[in-house]
């Protein structure tokens, strides 16, 4: 069984969406599925795969979720700036 540690629950817990968590999570727990079919020879390469994407998986949501951020930030700028034309 692979168990992590460090930050990155931390990071998943904070994603917008609960689909990206769920899709994080889905690929975390692959490993525990795959390891035990696979052979002692491919098990190293199996996990640096899994780590990669892993890795991808959460770099791209939380690009996503900068994005969406950014975007929400410009629309709550405009409303201020709207609301302060409108006084």
């Amino acid at each position: 069984t692979v168990d992590l540690v460090g930050g990155i629950h931390k990071t998943i817990s904070s994603l917008l969406l609960d689909c990206w968590r769920d899709e994080v999570n889905q690929e975390i727990n692959r490993i525990n599925q795959v390891l035990p079919n696979t052979s002692a020879d491919e098990k190293a390469g199996e996990i640096q795969q899994w780590i990669q994407n892993v890795l991808r998986r959460t770099t791209h949501f939380k690009n996503e979720h900068r994005s969406l951020l950014n975007e929400a930030t410009t629309i709550l700028e405009l409303a201020i700036w709207k609301a302060k034309l409108d006084e």
